[in-house]
């Protein structure tokens, strides 16, 4: 009979890793993003040490959210105009964020394939993940990821979310500047009425703006104009914009370069940009309280036991839906107070 041997712990060197990151390490950077998104128990100890080490030496870069309908370009235009700001010599970080596959878990689409010029310039960084299934369209992560691209020295960080219907409100609170992309030419007015999103956003892009659809993206532009006019601005003290851009012909990104440095020196002298900064902060620590909270209740035998257990009794209709979670949230604590006895 072979002998069974004890898998080694898991053991990494956080500040190693942390200063290599810092000095502009790829490797090392992708090495610490994947420990920030594992779902193992046993790496999130390292995770949270990594990003202690790392937190003082984030905040500084301008975060920018990409959404919009499927089609719209937007990795289209990420290539193109992540590539004029690292020609500029802007080190370009973008979080692609894909669909999650229901059988592999993995990403659907190919980010580095889709930007293959930006993933191979030196100044830029891709990095795309699954969703995991969230809603808002982005990781779980995405605002730990984005602190430590900050802190690898990334100046311009672009969070590109699925844009399939689910709600944005997630994505839009971890950017500072939030872009919808819409088509030309494609029923453009009633893409206009889906005001749950084009609240949440600072500029609307009227994309491919080029050829045949020119004239059409100029009458789309002025239809969106009269929508935005009466819709409260999401950045206290900056009404949306709207504007059409090309990212084959380049038409429109200037201008859109200028919009988003006049966004960032009105909400910085306004003072927003620090507010809107503090409230995720709060906002990020209560989704990690409940997150937290929720691994918990997963990650425990006998919790997930009697998860399974309450779920039967309420499908049976032996225990309401407060009963059962009442129970849950009992034997909860209960594990807590064991944990504390022990300590």
């Amino acid at each position: 009979m072979g002998t069974y041997k004890r898998a080694k712990p898991f053991t990494i060197d956080v500040p190693q890793l942390a200063r290599k990151i810092r000095e502009g390490d790829r490797g090392a950077l992708a090495k610490g993003i994947t420990l920030l998104e594992s779902v193992s128990p046993t790496h999130r100890p390292h995770g949270e040490a990594l990003l202690r080490e790392l937190l003082p030496y984030s905040g500084g870069a301008k975060r920018i959210g990409i959404t919009g309908v499927p089609g719209a370009g937007k990795s289209t235009f990420l290539e193109a105009f992540g590539l004029r700001l690292a020609e500029k010599d802007h080190r370009v970080a973008v979080l692609a964020v894909d669909p999650t596959s229901t059988r592999s878990g993995g990403s659907i689409l190919g980010d580095k394939t889709r930007m293959e010029l930006l993933a191979h310039h030196p100044n830029a960084f891709i990095r795309p993940s699954p969703t995991g299934g969230t809603l808002g369209g982005v990781q779980r992560r995405t605002r730990e990821v984005t602190l430590l691209c900050e802190a690898a020295g990334f100046d311009v960080i672009f969070v590109e979310t699925v844009g399939v219907g689910q709600s944005e409100v997630v994505a839009r609170d971890l950017v500072d500047v939030f872009l919808y992309f819409v088509l030309t030419g494609a029923g453009d007015e009633l893409q206009g009425m889906k005001k749950g999103i084009m609240e949440l956003a600072d500029v609307l892009i009227v994309h491919k703006a080029d050829g045949e659809n020119e004239s059409k993206a100029a009458r789309s532009k002025h239809a969106f104009e009269r929508i935005v006019h009466d819709i409260q601005p999401v950045t206290e003290g900056w009404p949306p914009r709207v504007m059409t851009l090309s990212s084959q012909t380049g038409m429109g990104m200037e201008e859109l370069e200028q919009t988003i440095d006049e966004f960032f020196t009105v909400t910085k002298e306004s003072g927003v940009h620090e507010q809107v900064r503090k409230e995720q902060q709060r906002h990020w620590f209560h989704q990690a309280l409940i997150q937290r909270l929720h691994d918990w209740l997963n990650e425990d035998a006998q919790l997930r036991e009697l998860q399974t257990s309450m779920q039967v009794d309420v499908l049976k209709k032996e225990k309401t839906v407060p009963e059962a979670v009442d129970t849950l949230f009992q034997a909860f604590l209960q594990q807590v107070h064991t944990q504390i006895d022990k300590r």
